[in-house]
């Protein structure tokens, strides 16, 4: 006698992501001498104009949202986790079609520079590479959002498409971005038409 049994399920193929910086970004960063410094206290967490309904049209066509977003500060003990947390949990209330938020507090190694970097500190790939075996995200489709050098680098070294977001600030781009827009929902409007 053949028993009849459900198939098993149809595996589903990798999904592409939009990787996204988080200070200058998605928030308001603060600028000071002509650099990028994410906020000190939730009460200066601000999303920029068209954040929610930009990354809501992200996730209507598919894209899987991740920030990827170095807060060194917490290890070199200017900033509390406790604070940080709470920015991430406030954003993603604003913005729920968000899937997660991978998370760097490693500090850079420029003052001890014969030690390795941590492989997840941008520009370094870590944080894209582990949510992308997490997810079962498609690099090969994806994107990476950022207003900074090592926003770029990042996506370059993971493999993905790059957008740059430019303010103009006191330093030099390191890798050429795929394109330079002026705002976040300029940068997915890019996404969606490519």
């Amino acid at each position: 006698m053949v028993k009849n049994s459900v198939p098993p399920p149809t595996p589903q193929p990798p999904r592409p992501a939009v990787f996204l910086d988080r200070d200058g970004t998605l928030n308001r960063q603060i600028i000071r001498d002509g650099k990028p410094y994410p906020p000190n206290t939730l009460a200066e967490f601000e999303l920029f104009p068209g954040v929610p309904a930009a990354c809501a049209a992200l996730a209507a066509a598919g894209f899987i949202l991740v920030v990827a977003t170095n807060q060194p500060d917490v290890d070199r003990g200017t900033q509390s986790a406790t604070v940080v947390e709470s920015m991430h949990a406030h954003l993603l209330a604003l913005v729920p079609s968000l899937t997660r938020i991978e998370v760097c507090y490693a500090p850079g190694n420029a003052h001890a520079p014969h030690l390795p970097a941590d492989p997840r500190r941008k520009p370094a790939p870590g944080m894209l590479l582990d949510a992308a075996r997490l997810l079962d995200l498609d690099l090969s489709r994806s994107w990476m959002v950022g207003d900074r050098w090592r926003d770029i680098d990042c996506g370059k070294r993971a493999g993905v498409r790059t957008v740059f977001i430019d303010f103009g600030y006191d330093e030099a781009l390191q890798a050429p971005p795929d394109f330079t827009v002026q705002s976040f929902p300029a940068a997915a409007a890019i996404i969606l038409q490519s």
